[in-house]
């Protein structure tokens, strides 16, 4: 009895057993499992990103390659007599402007002559060439001032017309013939001038539109001084040589497409810089054009501003200038007020001088006029000094009673 409860004590702990390792086991599984998922969703995530990268560093190439092209193309050093400098002088490039001719207008036999010439032109080429076409906006900044100095004069001249006119019409000399005349002749100027003032508002007005575009077509020509193999020629003779080379390329390019109605020019260092400053800053290019970036200065690196010490002198020099230019206009007012104050007090004594001088002719005189007669005419002059005082004082008197007699009335009341 006691054996069988033990067997089936060993067989249940065994049952319960064998359970565990199963539940382990599938555990087990379970995490090994998800493990495994883990790790190739990361793999593939990595992966992603691997991809990722490699495309954002190969569009980046791409990009740099791309970019790289286009300075290849405008890349230059410096722009020195009607050239374009590449890279240290390892490349000059001289550019030709053309002006297109308007091919689907022309008949067929004037087609058929203008692909013979051009077929031509390719075949006479002896050197590489670029052609290069630029899209612009339509600048009008220029006209707009030429239209507006221009109106300028037709408006001195209106003005000029309509006072000879005035005149003319006030002038009763002139007869209604001449008057009729003066005034036909005002009003074709004066048509003019309203002519001139609406075709300036309606360049204004056609400026603002940015959609007027024009094409430019150039010829661009390049020479190597590599192509003069070994010599000792220096930068200046060889820059010489580049150009004398580039002008008759240029001379021989314009010559055999002027045979097929294209009419070109060499493009001068203005040009030239206008061309670049184009191509490189395009949208700038619509609002601000070169001529007005170089009034402002942009090409300048740096700027130089005056020493502040300087600054300083200047000023205080500025200051005892204007104090100088004060201080003297009232002395020179001193020196007036002074020479009015003398004048007038020369004249309060204008009488008393005259009788001394008077006094003075007689004293000195006495013995051509008589000593009695001469003591005399002292002694009358003395009375009427003496008598003025008299009369000064009660002057004097009868106005000190007045403003009395005044003051008192004003107090009683």
């Amino acid at each position: 009895m006691e054996v069988d409860m033990i067997t089936n004590l060993l067989t249940i702990l065994l049952i319960i057993i064998s359970v565990v390792l199963v539940i382990l086991i599938f555990v087990f599984v379970m995490l090994k499992i998800k493990s495994r998922q883990t790790i190739k969703a990361n793999s593939s995530t990595k992966n992603n990103k691997d991809i990722n990268t490699k495309g954002k560093v190969k569009e980046k190439q791409n990009e740099i390659a791309k970019h790289k092209s286009v300075l290849d193309f405008m890349e230059f050093e410096k722009v020195e007599d009607n050239m374009i400098i590449q890279k240290a002088g390892v490349k000059y490039l001289m550019v030709v402007e053309c002006q297109g001719v308007n091919y689907d207008l022309m008949s067929s036999v004037e087609k058929t002559g203008v692909e013979e010439s051009f077929i031509q032109f390719l075949n006479t080429l002896r050197h590489p060439i670029q052609i290069y076409v630029q899209t612009r906006p339509i600048n009008l900044e220029n006209s707009i001032k030429l239209y507006k100095s221009k109106l300028e004069e037709i408006e001195s001249r209106y003005q000029r017309e309509k006072q000879k006119y005035e005149s003319i019409r006030e002038n009763p000399t002139y007869t209604q013939d001449q008057i009729n005349k003066e005034f036909y002749e005002l009003t074709k100027i004066t048509n003019l001038y309203e002519y001139g003032k609406d075709v300036i508002a309606d360049t204004q007005q056609m400026s603002l539109n940015k959609n007027i575009l024009t094409k430019k077509y150039y010829i661009i020509i390049p020479y190597y001084p590599s192509d003069l193999g070994n010599n000792d020629f220096d930068a200046e003779e060889i820059k010489n040589i580049a150009f004398s080379e580039l002008y008759t390329r240029a001379q021989a390019i314009i010559r055999t497409l002027s045979a097929a109605g294209v009419n070109g020019r060499i493009l001068n260092s203005e040009d030239l810089v206008e061309l670049l400053y184009m191509a490189y800053n395009r949208d700038e290019a619509e609002t601000f054009g070169l001529e007005r970036a170089l009034r402002a200065e942009y090409d300048q690196i740096y700027a130089t501003a005056p020493d502040v010490l300087d600054k300083k002198m200047d000023a205080l020099n500025e200051k005892i200038e204007m104090l100088g230019i004060e201080k003297a206009q009232q002395k020179i007012a001193q020196v007036k007020s002074e020479k009015e104050r003398a004048l007038e007090d020369k004249e309060s004594k204008l009488d008393q001088l005259i009788n001394e001088i008077a006094k003075i002719v007689l004293e000195e005189n006495k013995d051509y006029v008589g000593r009695d007669v001469a003591e005399s005419a002292i002694q009358k002059i003395e009375e009427e000094e003496n008598n003025k005082e008299g009369g000064n004082e009660d002057v004097q008197k009868r106005q000190t009673k007045r403003k009395t007699t005044r003051q008192s009335k004003r107090e009683n009341a």
